[in-house]
């Protein structure tokens, strides 16, 4: 009985994971239609490869790369639009944007305790 919930709880993990990254690749690749196939196709192969894998540690471990691979997607790919033979545009998305920290010529005084 135990077991049972157990493999439930870990496919809902998996089918919430396989989504998300698929939600992830359709954010970062869009508009790009080569690198929004090649980006399902390596999600569906991989998750495909590992369909029959019972082991709970394994299972575990594929689950924490899958979502370290969601994070860097999501965190650190920007699309780049070649506009003519020697210049890139990069098309950064809002949710990469985040404000610079200020620049002081003159470093603050540090306060002693």
């Amino acid at each position: 009985m135990q077991s049972m919930l157990i493999k439930k709880v870990v496919i809902s993990q998996v089918l919430k994971l396989f989504k998300l990254l698929h939600r992830t690749r359709q954010e970062v690749f869009k508009h790009d239609t080569r690198a929004l196939e090649a980006a399902r196709q390596k999600i569906n192969e991989e998750f495909k490869n590992n369909q029959d894998e019972m082991s709970e540690e394994k299972i575990k471990e594929l689950l924490k790369i899958a979502s370290d691979v969601e994070v860097i997607l999501r965190t650190s790919v920007i699309q780049a639009v070649h506009t003519d033979s020697d210049r890139i545009v990069l098309v950064p998305r809002k949710d990469l944007l985040q404000d610079n920290t200020p620049y002081f010529d003159k470093p603050t005084k540090k306060h002693e305790s």
